[in-house]
């Protein structure tokens, strides 16, 4: 497999909610989390974030699912992006208040940086937490 392909299988793995031990492969040992996103201000390590993403996915929102709309790669910088909708429902417990079965479609980026061994050094997701917490009900 190609940068890439490494990257996206990754990104497949992070986003259908199947833990970190389906995860870690693809990663780095220490590999950064980077966000401008209120939920996510202490995740610091992609472990952190894949560890909340399965969390929220399968406690707070079970059943939520993605759709990806686009997908590059930036050779020279060895930087994946995938471009997709995050799909959720607040049906469980986790959230700030009780479950309020309100649903987000939010949009969101991840920017995917590779080393030459094949594994994620660095991910910034790019998404606007805050649509999200008012479609949801929380704000």
């Amino acid at each position: 497999m190609n940068l890439f392909e490494k990257a996206e299988k990754f990104f497949h793995t992070c986003e259908s909610l199947e833990g970190w031990d389906s995860c870690k492969d693809f990663v780095a040992e220490n590999a950064e989390f980077i966000a401008q996103s209120e939920p996510l201000t202490e995740v610091t390590t992609v472990k952190g974030y894949v560890d909340w993403v399965t969390g929220f996915g399968t406690v707070t929102a079970p059943g939520s699912t993605y759709e990806l709309h686009a997908a590059g790669f930036d050779e020279a910088n060895k930087t994946a992006i995938f471009f997709a909708t995050y799909k959720a429902t607040h049906k469980g417990e986790g959230g700030p208040v009780p479950p309020t079965n309100k649903t987000t479609h939010t949009h969101y980026v991840y920017a995917i940086k590779m080393n030459d061994d094949g594994k994620v050094v660095s991910m910034t997701k790019i998404w606007n937490a805050s649509w999200a917490l008012r479609e949801l009900g929380w704000m």
